[in-house]
C-alpha cells in the first residue's frame, strides 16, 4: 500500500489534460488541494489506530493486505466494515470521502465480467482479475464513469441526433477498441490514477455500440477532464478542519479514446448492460448509507451544538427535531446493514448487497436532504447567512464589539461561537454547501431512481396475498 506522498508524486508525474475555467492545470495545484487532502486521508489512516480492522483488509487474489477501497466484497461482514469505515472517515473529512466509486464500479465488474463469459463465452472475467491484481497492487484511486451527458432524455442512445451523446464504440480493431463521448458529475476525476467507464442504462440491440465497459489510465491520449471544484471558504485567520477539504467532479472527454482488448470488460453486448449498471448503482447505494448517516451526523452535531449555545437545547422543539435527525442518520444506516445481511454470494464469489434495502436506504436519504438542512438553518437563525467576515473578528476596530455582541448563553466563549457560527455559514451559505446539497439528492440516483428500482424489485404480490388472506378473499 502506497503512502499519501507517493500518491500525490504519482499525480505530478500524469500527463496534462486537466482543465479548469480554460487553463490547463497541475493536478496538484491549489484549487484541486482540498480534494487532494480528502483522498489523502484514505491513505494515511491505514496507520491510524482508530481505524484497525476497517480500512484494511486481504486481498482474494494474491492474499495480500490491501486498502479495502480496491477490495471486492466476499461477505455480509466485508460490506458492513465499509459501510463502517465510510461513516467514520466521512466525520473526518466534513462529507464525501470520493473514493467509493471507484471501489463499487470494481464490485460491479467482478460479478458482471462473470455473468458475460457464462453467457457470450468471452474472456472478459480473467481480464478483469488481471486488471484488479494491478489495481490492488499499486493502490489506486478509480473514478467511476457512468454518468453519460444524454442529450435528448426521451430518446434512447442510438435515437440521439448526435451519436457521441452517450460514450459508444466507434471503431473494433486487433488491439483494442477505439470510444467516444463524454460522461459527467464524474467526481474526484481529475485526481484519480484511472478512469472506468461503465454503461450509464439499459440497452436494446440498436445500442450495442454504447454498452461498453472499459479502463485507462486519467491521463491516457484521447482522455480530457474539464473540471469544476467545490471548495471552502478559506480561513487565513481561524483555521479549522472543516475549511481543508473539498471536491471537485469534471466532465470526462473521450475524444478517439484507443482502449487496448486486455483493459476491456464489455463491447458490445447489450442485454447485460443494464446488468452492469444497475449492478454499479447497488454497490455505489450501499455505500451511500456510510456516507450520508456521516453527514447527517455532521448536521446533526452542527444543529445540538448551536442549540446548546442558544440556551434552548433542552426546549421539546428542539429535542423533536433532533431525534428526527437521529432517526433519518440511523434509518439510513440501519437499511445498508440489512441490505448487508441479507445479500447474497453470486456464483463469482462478489457478495452482493441486498437490493431492496440498499435502495430504500438510499431513497430515504435522498429525500430527506434538504428537511435537514432546514433544520439547521431553523435552530441557527439568520447569523449564519449575515456573519461577519473572518478579519472583522480580527481586526482591533472590530473584534470587541463582535465579541460583546455575538453572545449567547453564559458560560460559553465568544471564540467557540464565533466558530460555531462560522462552521454553521460554511455548512449552510456557501458555495460549497450548495453543490453539497444537490449531491446529497442525486449522488449515487436521485430518489427517483431509486424508486424505480423499488418498484420493479419488490414483491407486492406477497403484500396483496397477505390482505386477501386476513380480509377472506379466496383465490380464484
Amino acid at each position: 500500500m502506497r503512502t499519501s506522498g507517493e500518491y500525490v508524486e504519482k499525480l505530478r508525474e500524469m500527463r496534462k489534460n486537466v482543465y479548469m475555467n480554460g487553463e490547463l492545470v497541475e493536478r496538484d495545484c491549489s484549487e484541486l488541494l482540498p480534494s487532494l487532502r480528502v483522498l489523502s486521508k484514505t491513505l494515511d489512516f491505514v496507520k491510524d489506530p482508530r481505524f484497525e480492522g476497517l480500512i484494511t483488509t486481504t486481498s482474494h487474489i494474491t492474499g495480500e493486505t490491501i486498502n479495502r477501497f480496491t477490495h471486492v466484497n466476499r461477505s455480509a461482514e466485508d460490506l458492513r466494515k465499509k459501510q463502517k469505515m465510510i461513516r467514520k472517515v466521512c466525520h473526518l473529512t466534513g462529507g464525501c470521502i470520493q473514493r467509493c466509486m471507484g471501489c463499487d464500479a470494481i464490485n460491479a465488474l467482478s460479478f458482471v465480467t462473470y455473468e458475460l463469459d457464462k453467457v457470450y463465452g468471452t474472456e472478459y472475467r480473467e481480464r478483469f482479475l488481471r486488471y484488479l491484481e494491478y489495481f490492488q497492487g499499486h493502490d489506486l484511486m478509480g473514478a467511476a464513469a457512468q454518468t453519460d451527458v444524454k442529450g435528448d432524455r426521451s430518446l434512447r442512445p442510438h435515437e440521439q441526433k448526435d451519436p457521441d451523446l452517450y460514450v459508444h464504440v466507434l471503431e473494433k480493431r486487433d488491439d483494442g477498441i477505439v470510444v467516444k463521448g463524454a460522461k459527467n458529475h464524474i467526481t474526484m476525476a481529475a485526481i484519480a490514477d484511472e478512469i472506468i467507464c461503465l454503461p450509464t442504462r439499459a440497452m436494446k440491440e440498436e445500442d450495442a455500440d454504447y454498452a461498453v465497459a472499459f479502463a485507462v489510465p486519467a491521463d491516457s491520449e484521447g482522455v480530457k477532464l474539464i473540471t469544476h471544484v467545490a471548495n471552502p471558504r478559506p480561513r487565513e485567520k481561524f483555521k479549522a478542519p472543516v475549511a481543508d477539504f473539498g471536491f471537485a467532479d469534471s466532465f470526462v472527454i473521450f475524444d478517439d479514446l484507443f482502449v487496448p482488448w486486455e483493459r476491456v470488460f464489455m463491447c458490445g453486448e447489450w442485454p447485460l448492460a443494464a446488468l452492469l449498471a444497475h449492478g454499479f448503482a447497488l454497490f455505489h447505494r450501499h455505500s451511500y448509507t456510510g456516507c450520508k448517516p456521516a453527514i447527517t451526523d455532521i448536521v446533526t452535531g452542527a444543529s445540538a451544538l448551536v442549540a446548546e449555545y442558544q440556551g434552548i437545547s433542552g426546549k421539546s422543539h428542539v429535542r423533536s427535531k433532533l431525534a428526527h435527525l437521529a432517526s433519518i442518520a440511523e434509518l439510513v444506516y440501519a437499511a445498508g446493514i440489512a441490505s448487508a445481511v441479507e445479500g447474497d454470494q453470486h456464483e463469482s464469489g462478489t457478495f452482493v448487497p441486498n437490493t431492496v434495502y440498499a435502495n430504500v436506504g438510499r431513497r430515504h436519504a435522498g429525500t430527506n436532504i434538504y428537511h435537514e438542512y432546514e433544520v439547521l438553518a431553523d435552530l441557527a437563525g439568520g447569523l449564519p447567512s449575515t456573519l461577519p467576515f473572518e478579519g472583522d473578528f480580527a481586526s482591533p476596530n472590530t473584534r470587541r464589539y463582535l465579541e460583546k455582541y455575538i453572545m449567547r448563553k453564559d458560560g460559553v466563549t465568544s471564540e467557540n461561537i464565533h466558530l460555531c457560527f462560522r462552521l454553521l455559514s460554511d455548512m449552510l451559505c456557501s458555495s460549497l454547501s450548495g453543490v453539497s446539497a444537490v449531491a446529497g439528492l442525486h449522488g449515487g440516483g436521485s430518489p427517483i431512481m431509486e424508486e424505480i428500482i423499488i418498484d420493479a424489485t419488490y414483491d407486492f404480490e406477497e403484500k396483496k396475498r397477505i390482505a386477501e388472506y386476513l380480509a377472506g378473499i379466496k383465490n380464484q
